[in-house]
């Protein structure tokens, strides 16, 4: 029983040296502080707490996310019409290419043949 006690006493402090180590308790100590010195306590200390820490709240997150997801629409109907134009230029090229060899085969029946007299 003792053991266990050890090992979760153990657990606890090598949690509680990784959050200040990594500077969470100094941030979260920062927040609640600023929160504390408010002389009109805002009607959220959650929202306080998220915007103070660049956390959006629940109703900016579900907005971004709205606006993502259209951008994401967005950019695949682009993404789409970017390769079809990509795909018709390449067959004008062809068609361009096959004419050009076409009018220079034909120009080059026509031509006289030299005389190598």
């Amino acid at each position: 029983m003792m053991r266990y006690k050890e090992e979760k006493e153990a657990k606890k402090e090598s949690f509680r040296k990784y959050l200040e180590s990594s500077g969470a308790v100094d941030a979260l100590t920062k927040v609640l502080v600023a929160l504390y010195e408010q002389n009109d306590k805002p009607s959220s200390a959650l929202e306080f707490i998220q915007q103070k820490l660049s956390c959006p709240s629940i109703s900016e997150y579900e907005k971004l996310q709205a606006q993502f997801s259209d951008l994401q629409i967005r950019y695949n109907d682009l993404l789409a019409t970017h390769h079809n134009t990509c795909q018709e230029l390449e067959e004008m090229k062809s068609c361009h290419a096959l004419g050009m060899a076409s009018t220079k085969e034909t120009t080059d029946n026509e031509s006289p043949a030299k005389d190598d007299s």
